[in-house]
């Protein structure tokens, strides 16, 4: 009971210090696990394990097979939720330069490493290339944590952002088909009796996945399950998918929860985001205890096996030669430059998946008796340690020394997708800005999107927004809602993270009585709230600019704006094509002169002035 509660604590606990120290999880998750497993037998007092999976085959917390069940479950409903996450409309959207990287990279990778474990570890061509076809994927939740705080081009952050989430079921894909078809072969060598084997755990690997992909999609939409046991449902349903196709054709069960999950994540099921959260949860939870127990369950005499110069060799090919090749070929021709080029191909650390899998995958070749097997395990786990501490610390550093590390982070993140803030997003965009509006409102987010601005459906009380790396070029915030305390509160949560050169919000009603005791934060005008400027736009729905021809002119308009009050002023346009925002704060500007340019939003000033 003790080892059971210290499992799951410590997995808590490893999940957390990721967290707090921005790392991937999976690091402190096999350190942990390592340490109270084959490194704890050198320091305890009898040379035992302090958490023992299995011991002597029949003893330890699962003995006999009872661990292998239990990871297989696992795994599976963690490729369950992997396959939920690949919408193949989005790898048509995407296409190009991530569309090459998944399919001709994946590619590279897997000749690549098969070949070069064959000739350098001595390894047979079978346990060769699963081990390929193990450490194609990377994954969000290795690439994440390690790009949040590097300030990059929306351009690298998104490529690097997408390979991890599509490659991961794609990944996980290859892997079990190589697994089959090695389980297989390995009974019957190369026979017609293999392929006809092979090709009925694909067929019921297939037809298990999409029946019960369809079966809980028609029970969903169909109202036949209630909402409080919908995602209860739904992990039976994939449980009893993996045992039952697992039963018709051994070793198929995996195949079908990730066909299964395709399945549902491409289908039009209204429920697919809260049912993605609840897999995602249990996904940290069975995470955190699996990898505590993998790693535990690996010994001295495994990390020996890997302990040597041909090991040191093999991953520098894979590192340094075959990341690269599969880069450099996958963005031919693409709008990359070579600097990006090289900072991609540094960021490429194995995850989860490949881990998980490995040891599953691992340890049934090895009782199969497979040549080599013994090898998988280590090696993956290896790759996978390797590969996340060596990008965790030097991935900020080699931005700098490529030059794609931005100094000053120009992108602009706006809170609140109504009319004006859209109007704004527009002219930042066609200014050849980075900006990106969200909104919990999705009709808003649509009408953005229509207008060609980058925009996003997210809740400002959620974290969500921290985690994506593609707004790591965000150093400027507007929070511009109807509702002054969402406007407080994105600010005091968001302002370090996308403020770093300013934060700003609307002023509130109550704020707007008191012109002389604006806040520092206050956002272009020090007379207009929500209310007057969704007014202006809806009545003005432009942002015009007026050329200025002094400071003098610029201050004399300053004040035309207080009493026309249909005029509100944004920015200041220098000779460069530079934007200022305007705080409602302090409005002075002193290097203002001829060549500079107001914009604004309203009734044309230059007409009243000329009237004046």
């Amino acid at each position: 009971m003790v080892e059971l509660a210290g499992i799951i604590i410590l997995g808590i606990l490893a999940q957390w210090v990721a967290w707090r120290f921005k790392i991937p999880a999976i690091l402190p998750l096999i350190l942990i696990g390592l340490f109270v497993g084959p490194i704890s037998t050198l320091i305890s007092e009898d040379g035992t394990q302090w958490i023992q999976p299995i011991w002597n085959g029949e003893e330890g917390l699962f003995p006999g097979e009872s661990l292998f069940y239990f990871v297989s479950l696992a795994i599976g409903i963690i490729l369950f939720e992997g396959g939920l996450t690949l919408r193949f409309g989005e790898v048509k959207r995407v296409g190009g330069i991530i569309g090459k990287l998944i399919s001709l990279g994946s590619f590279v990778t897997f000749v690549g490493c098969g070949v070069a474990a064959y000739f350098v570890m001595g390894l047979g061509w079978k346990v060769s290339f699963l081990f390929s076809s193990l450490i194609i994927v990377t994954g969000p939740t290795v690439i994440t944590p390690i790009l949040r705080n590097i300030p990059l081009k929306k351009d690298i952050s998104a490529v690097l952002k997408w390979e991890g989430i599509l490659i991961d079921p794609i990944g996980a894909l290859v892997a079990v088909l190589v697994f089959e078809f090695i389980s297989v072969k390995g009974d019957l060598g190369f026979t017609k009796q293999a392929f006809i084997e092979f090709g009925k755990i694909l067929l019921i690997g297939f037809s298990f996945g999409i029946s019960g992909g369809y079966a809980l999609y028609f029970a969903i939409k169909k109202n036949l399950i209630p909402h409080y046991l919908l995602n209860v449902v739904a992990l039976s349903v994939v449980l009893l998918i993996f045992v039952e196709s697992d039963i018709f054709a051994h070793e198929s069960g995996l195949l079908s929860v990730v066909v299964m999950g395709m399945f549902l994540g491409n289908s039009d099921l209204p429920n697919l985001k809260e049912l993605l959260y609840f897999k995602e949860s249990l996904s940290v939870l069975l995470i955190s205890i699996l990898f505590i127990l993998l790693s535990a369950n690996i010994t001295l005499d495994d990390l020996y096996l890997v302990a040597n110069y041909k090991t040191a060799i093999l991953f520098a090919i894979v590192i340094f030669v075959v990341r690269p090749l599969a880069v450099f070929l996958s963005t031919t021709k693409s709008s990359l430059k070579t600097n990006e080029k090289l900072f991609i191909s540094w960021v490429g650390p194995r995850g989860i998946v490949a881990a998980g899998i490995a040891s599953l995958f691992g340890s049934k070749l090895v009782q199969k008796g497979v040549e080599g097997a013994e090898y998988i395990t280590p090696l993956v786990f290896a790759v996978v340690l390797t590969t996340v501490l060596l990008n965790a610390t030097t991935a900020r550093y080699f931005a700098k020394i490529v030059g794609v590390f931005l100094k000053k982070s120009e992108g602009i993140l706006i809170v609140g997708a109504s009319e004006f803030p859209r109007l704004l997003a527009k002219y930042l965009h066609t200014n050849g800005r980075h900006v990106v509006v969200i909104d919990s409102n999705q009709e808003n987010v649509k009408r953005a999107k229509e207008m060609g601005v980058e925009a996003l459906t997210a809740n400002v009380y959620s974290d969500s927004l921290k985690d994506n790396v593609e707004l790591s070029d965000v150093g400027y915030l507007m929070a511009i809602t109807g509702n002054s305390d969402i406007n407080k509160y994105a600010l005091n949560k968001f302002q370090k993270q996308f403020g770093e050169n300013g934060a700003f919000r609307l002023i509130t009603s109550e704020e707007m009585e008191d012109r002389n005791n604006n806040p520092e934060q206050g956002l272009f005008s020090h007379i207009d709230d929500f209310a007057s400027v969704s007014k202006v736009a809806q009545e003005h729905p432009s942002i015009l600019e007026l050329p200025l021809k002094s400071k003098e002119h610029y201050d004399g308009i300053m004040d035309k704006t207080d009493t026309i009050k249909e005029s509100i002023p944004l920015f200041l346009k220098d000779p460069k094509g530079d934007l200022r925002i305007i705080s409602s704060h302090n409005k002075n500007m002193e290097d203002i002169k001829k060549g500079f340019a107001l914009v604004y939003i309203g009734k044309p000033l230059e007409v009243e002035i000329q009237e004046n």
